[in-house]
């Protein structure tokens, strides 16, 4: 039997990379042959970070009916930890360990425990949902070159992460793999595959989907923003395009439901002004001024056009059970983002049906086919976004095509492909 280690965020944190190594720990499960253990940080990110990661909402067990054990054993803020999650992994004697690689500030524990895993003859590969990140500093490109660089074989969502990995690590041999290839015999191989479907997300047959768009006050068309809101994803963008769709008809509502990404501490704790406080001179340290998102506000957009009775905004973490009904309370979702990797909610859209309006950015040219599974706009450009989000509504896409583009995009299909290797 294969015992394989998926480290990452368990079950008990929020968000997408959370979701993500859940739901390929389940399905690795899932192979009778293998034996799966999930490894997570207690604490993701250095103490200062002002932010809540823990999902306290969700109340479904992820796990529930598999075999998989998790240990909560890494904790970012104390090195003795990294010591012990290493011996603890090196003990379970696994086949491999896939740690997902979603952020560089991870990179100072990451690189540490990836390099002892490897002089102690463990196989490790890393699961890339970036290489280049979207704020993309200085110091985010060392962090990510000096501990990816321990791996022994990576997994790639797009073939722009590839290239991103050859020019950031040009001195590897590397060999780029399908999903039905054979692993090469030399070199290091790197697994081409995709951002599979949701699989924990599944529409109600039974859910009331006009009384619930009713309750919220949405109108007929709506299009829908959903995750954690953070500047990159373009929620400005959005509201900007949105507003000039309203000026055009009537019966068009925007919904917006993400998490305000750094408002989740209560600000009146001295603890969290004291922790705001030392972030934000880290951020002016290390952090290029474009990107820090402290004076992010796009809502206000929503009160600057008048937009109060077409917007509706739920800007609080989403439990796992309530997901369905937004997605099928909406007709599009907008994913106006000004950077790109394989996106979470992407995945979510096309496990609900749901067509996708993107920017040409990133990797949405791969799999994202113009007036087939959704529309692609300009970035940047709010009027080409307004366009899209008109033409989607006098040119809808079936929902017959978002399936049929995710059809092969299984987690089974994904957990097969990473065991060949």
């Amino acid at each position: 039997m294969k015992r394989i280690v998926t480290f990452g965020p368990g079950p008990q944190f929020k968000g997408g990379i959370a979701n993500y190594n859940t739901s390929l720990s389940r399905a690795l499960d899932r192979n009778e042959e293998v034996e799966v253990h999930i490894v997570s940080w207690t604490q993701q990110y250095p103490a200062i970070i002002p932010r809540d990661f823990i999902d306290r909402k969700s109340k479904q067990d992820q796990l529930a009916g598999s075999r998989i054990k998790v240990h909560y054993l890494l904790n970012y803020n104390r090195p003795g930890t990294w010591r012990k999650t290493v011996r603890f992994i090196c003990d379970l004697n696994p086949d491999r360990v896939i740690i997902q690689w979603a952020i560089a500030i991870q990179g100072i524990p990451l690189r540490y425990m990836a390099r002892k895993l490897q002089k102690a003859g463990v196989r490790v590969f890393f699961d890339l949902h970036f290489v280049v990140q979207k704020e993309n500093s200085n110091l985010d490109r060392l962090l990510t070159r000096r501990c990816i660089r321990f791996s022994d074989a990576y997994i790639t969502h797009s073939l722009k992460t590839f290239e991103e990995l050859k020019e950031l690590i040009p001195e590897k041999d590397y060999r780029l793999c399908g999903m039905n290839d054979t692993p090469p015999a030399t070199g290091i191989s790197v697994l081409n595959l995709f951002h599979p479907v949701y699989d924990m997300f599944k529409k109600d047959a039974s859910f009331d989907v006009d009384g619930f768009k009713s309750s919220l006050g949405l109108n007929k068309h709506v299009f829908l923003f959903f995750g954690f809101i953070r500047k990159y994803k373009g929620l400005h963008n959005v509201i900007e395009a949105f507003n000039l769709v309203a000026q055009q008809r009537n019966d068009v509502s925007l919904l917006i439901v993400g998490e305000l990404f750094w408002n989740t501490l209560d600000q009146k704790k001295f603890s969290t002004r004291l922790k705001s406080a030392a972030f934000r001179v880290a951020k002016k340290l290390f952090l290029n001024k474009q990107d820090d998102e402290q004076n992010y506000r796009p809502l206000e957009l929503v009160e600057k056009y008048g937009l109060q009775d077409r917007v509706v905004a739920i800007t609080e973490f989403v439990p796992n059970e309530d997901v369905h009904k937004y997605f099928q309370a909406s007709d599009s979702i907008t994913l106006f983002y000004t950077a790109a990797t394989p996106s979470g909610v992407e995945s979510l859209a096309y496990n609900f049906g749901l067509p996708i309006l993107a920017t040409r950015v990133g990797h949405f040219f791969e799999t994202i086919k113009h007036g087939y599974n959704g529309y692609l706009a300009d970035p940047d450009n709010p009027v080409s976004m307004a366009e899209m989000m008109v033409q989607s509504i006098e040119t809808p896409i079936p929902a017959d095509n978002v399936y049929a583009t995710s059809a092969k995009m299984s987690w089974d299909n994904y957990a097969s492909a990473i065991l060949s290797h």
